[in-house]
């Protein structure tokens, strides 16, 4: 009987031997092993299917400059938000209960966001980065977005590296929560807000604003009662100097950037505005 080696990702390293057991038990005897090494299925399969994060913090990439790269306005909101939030020594730390386990990131934008931070951590992004393509509406590139957040949210809520533990994820504000987008979708749960179960919670929007790039969604779970969140606040990101210059709109709001920067203006103006 042949063994793949997929069988031991994502394990924690108190559980492999309890596969390595299972899977000598099942080869060695062959049918007859199979019951033999049921008990040792049993034993492994929920420890691995339980898996939950203590809590999950989701914020959106920095200001753009083009599909590829943050502009000079998102540059400074990473550093601020290494030097701020989500660094190792970060002045108003929103890990005083834990560090974080890990950094997860979809695109070019939200792995430059994502790095500085994770870097202090001395962690590397577990990156499900898109290459962007000519038509950000691309049905094929929608898809592969779409396909990309599902498995992270699986590997979130059923990784046991991350049981009990903080992740963070910079993400695209489409894919954290956009009615227009889960209705193109029916029947599939496509975004953040879908998959980790927050449009269970109340007063958690339905859609991410496109010219919101300064809050945080911070997410709490409790493992003892499965994967349902259990609770969700928003969290404006404030910066004093040096970084007292980036924009810091309320939620929905158009964001105000600053003359002659070199962002993508597109997302950031009021409804019907050229």
């Amino acid at each position: 009987m042949a063994w793949r080696s997929r069988g031991l990702r994502g394990l924690s390293g108190r559980m492999r031997p309890v596969w390595e057991r299972f899977r000598r038990t099942v080869s060695g005897r062959g049918v007859r092993g199979l019951a033999v090494a049921a008990g040792l299925a049993a034993a492994l399969l929920p420890s691995v299917a339980a898996a939950t994060p203590q809590r999950v913090i989701i914020l959106r990439h920095g200001e753009k400059k083009n599909g590829y790269e943050l502009c000079s306005v998102g540059v400074e909101r990473a550093k601020a938000l290494a030097s701020v939030y989500l660094g190792r020594n970060a002045g108003q730390t929103l890990f005083a209960h834990q560090p974080p386990s890990a950094f997860l990131a979809i695109t070019l934008h939200t792995l430059e966001l994502a790095s500085p931070a994770a870097g202090q951590w001395g962690l590397g992004v577990d990156d499900e980065s898109v290459m962007p393509e000519p038509k950000r509406d691309d049905p094929h590139f929608v898809t592969k977005l779409n396909e990309r957040t599902q498995r992270a949210a699986r590997s979130v809520l059923d990784d046991a590296r991350w049981d009990g533990k903080t992740v963070v994820m910079v993400w695209e504000h489409h894919h954290i929560a956009d009615a227009k987008l889960e209705a193109q979708f029916p029947g599939e749960a496509v975004t953040l807000r879908q998959l980790l179960g927050l449009d269970t919670l109340p007063d958690v929007p339905q859609t991410w604003p496109g010219g919101n790039y300064d809050y945080f969604w911070i997410v709490d779970f409790d493992p003892a009662k499965g994967r349902a969140p259990v609770r969700f606040r928003m969290v404006k990101q404030v910066f004093g100097p040096p970084w007292q210059n980036l924009p810091a709109n309320d939620w929905g709001a158009p964001e105000v950037l600053p003359p002659g920067s070199d962002c993508e203006h597109r997302e950031t103006l009021p409804e019907g505005a050229d």
